[in-house]
C-alpha cells in the first residue's frame, strides 16, 4: 500500500486518459454549435469513443482490484491479530512499551507526538517488532483509528482518548494508517504511514 497516499503511475495514465476525453467532448461540443449546417459524427468515431471507455474502465477496474489486493496482503490471519494489539487501560504502565505516543486525529489527518514533544504528520516511524503504545484523541468529530497490518482498529469521540497498543510489523515496510468512521468530504484522504524501520528489539528490551 505505498501509494495509498499518492496517485500510481497507473492513476495518472487513467486520469490523464480522462482529462483528454472530457476536453475532446467540450471541444467537439463548441465545434457542432457553431459550425454550419447539422454537424454528423461518423460511425467510425462513435466506435473507437465507446472503446475507449469500455478500455478506461476495464483497466481501472484491474488497478482497482490490484490495490485491494495489496491492501489485504498486509494483513495477518486472525489467529496472529489476536497475538499482536489490543487495548488498555489509559493509566497503563507506559514502561511495559518500547514507545508511547500521542495520536491527535483531526479532519483529515494525523499528528502523532511523542513523550519529549516532538511531533511528525501522517507518519509514525517505529522499529520491527516495537510494542507501541497509542493514546488516541481527536479535536473535532468521531474519528477511527485502524492499522490494518497489525490488526489494531479503534475509534474516539470528541476531545476522549483511548488508549490501544500494537505489536509493529517484523518487516521493514510501510504500512497503511487510516481513518475507518466517515468523518466528512475529506475522510477518503485521512491517511498516514506507519514507517518500519531498523533493527528488531529483542524481547525484554525496552525503552
Amino acid at each position: 500500500m505505498q501509494n495509498a497516499l499518492g496517485l500510481m503511475g497507473e492513476q495518472y495514465i487513467l486520469f490523464g486518459i480522462m482529462l483528454a476525453l472530457g476536453f475532446a467532448g467540450i471541444a467537439a461540443m463548441f465545434f457542432a454549435l457553431f459550425t454550419p449546417g447539422r454537424w454528423k459524427v461518423p460511425y467510425s468515431m462513435e466506435v473507437i469513443f465507446a472503446l475507449v471507455i469500455a478500455a478506461v474502465t476495464f483497466g481501472g477496474a484491474l488497478v482497482s482490484q490490484a490495490t485491494v489486493d495489496d491492501y489485504w496482503s498486509d494483513v495477518p490471519n486472525i489467529e496472529e491479530l489476536a497475538k499482536v494489539s489490543g487495548k488498555v487501560a489509559i493509566d497503563v504502565d507506559a514502561d511495559a512499551f518500547d514507545k508511547v505516543v500521542t495520536a491527535y486525529l483531526y479532519q483529515w489527518g494525523f499528528i502523532f507526538i511523542n513523550p519529549d514533544g516532538s511531533a511528525t504528520r501522517n507518519a509514525l516511524a517505529v522499529k520491527p517488532g516495537e510494542r507501541v503504545l497509542v493514546h488516541v484523541t481527536a479535536n473535532d468529530v468521531i474519528h477511527g483509528f485502524q492499522i490494518p497490518a497489525v490488526g489494531l482498529t479503534t475509534e474516539v469521540d470528541p476531545k476522549a482518548v483511548r488508549s490501544t497498543w500494537f505489536r509493529a510489523p517484523s518487516k521493514p515496510g510501510k504500512y497503511l494508517i487510516q481513518c475507518m468512521d466517515y468523518c466528512g468530504i475529506g475522510h477518503h484522504q485521512m491517511k498516514a504511514w506507519l514507517v518500519v524501520e531498523g533493527e528488531e528489539k529483542d524481547e525484554g528490551e525496552h525503552g
